[in-house]
């Protein structure tokens, strides 16, 4: 039995999927039976528990062969990043409770940058769980292509705003579908130790070839257009957020290339799904 955290969201409802179809057991690991009940459904066990509830955890994770780890996004964090120290603890306490045989977390592409940022939620969640007993491995995905959903509306209208810059600068980004496929592939591996593995798509994209793809199963022109960083700050403020640092400075490390996979580009494992067919997805679903 594999119990899978994070599993109504898109990459852990993949590991799930990839886990069901190998006729392996999956326990999902939700806050509240309603959000589990499709996957009740599906075959799956139920294990209710708050990533922050450290006990309810452990009886998630007890009796597992695997156990995929998905840290619960704060996009706006507080000073510190308490919200996610507090999940670590938890899991940390959970996992060395239950001692699974093994444990996959899904980690980013520059976790392991020393330049203050979003993703270093991420880099702590590594330092917390690489001394754990049993295998570990860290999946380090690039820049989810799914972000491109908030772009559909942008791109219907002609003009994509653009974060990432300069235009013609390509990113490492990969679909979904790759993290949770790969993800599923680890958990059924067998290794010693620690592991990470750093994933992105067949090709880095750059946001001149986003648009270009929007363009192109659209059936219109659209161009990318620079967001200018000095409007930043206020912008992800009039969008609520209280914190815009860390999301500001995350966006630099793209920019800059300070945030970048460990072993380079020629060291990370390339996934199968190309650009056009996620686009492809995501204008459906914005429709």
């Amino acid at each position: 039995m594999y119990a899978i955290t994070g599993i109504t969201g898109q990459v852990g409802g993949v590991v799930a999927r990839q886990l069901l179809a190998q006729h392996k057991g999956v326990r999902a690991v939700v806050r509240d039976a309603a959000k589990g009940a499709q996957w009740a459904a599906q075959g799956c066990g139920l294990a209710l528990a708050d990533m922050n509830d450290a006990a309810a955890l452990e009886r998630a994770f007890h009796g597992a062969q695997g156990v995929f780890i998905l840290l619960p996004p704060t996009f706006d964090p507080t000073p510190g990043f308490p919200e996610a120290r507090g999940c670590i603890a938890a899991i940390r306490q959970a996992l060395l409770a239950a001692q699974p045989k093994k444990v996959v977390c899904l980690s980013t592409v520059g976790a392991q940058a020393s330049q203050e940022n979003l993703l270093n939620q991420l880099g702590l969640l590594e330092e917390a769980l690489s001394d754990l007993p049993m295998p570990v491995a860290f999946l380090r995905a690039g820049w989810f292509i799914e972000n491109a959903l908030w772009d559909v509306a942008a791109a219907r209208a002609g003009a994509m705003p653009s974060y990432l810059q300069p235009l013609d600068k390509p990113v490492p980004m990969v679909a979904t579908a790759d993290v949770g496929r790969v993800a599923a592939e680890l958990l059924l591996e067998d290794w010693a130790g620690k592991r990470v593995i750093e994933l992105e798509g067949p090709k880095r994209i750059t946001p001149l070839q986003l648009a270009a793809g929007f363009g192109k199963l659209l059936g219109r022109e659209v161009e990318a257009q620079i967001v200018p960083r000095f409007t930043w700050a206020d912008l992800f403020r009039a969008q609520g957020m209280g914190n815009p640092l860390p999301r500001m400075q995350m966006l630099d490390g793209f920019n800059e290339g300070w945030i970048e996979f460990e072993g380079g580009r020629a060291g990370s494992r390339k996934g199968e799904v190309e650009l056009d067919t996620v686009l492809r997805e995501l204008i459906a679903r914005a429709a």
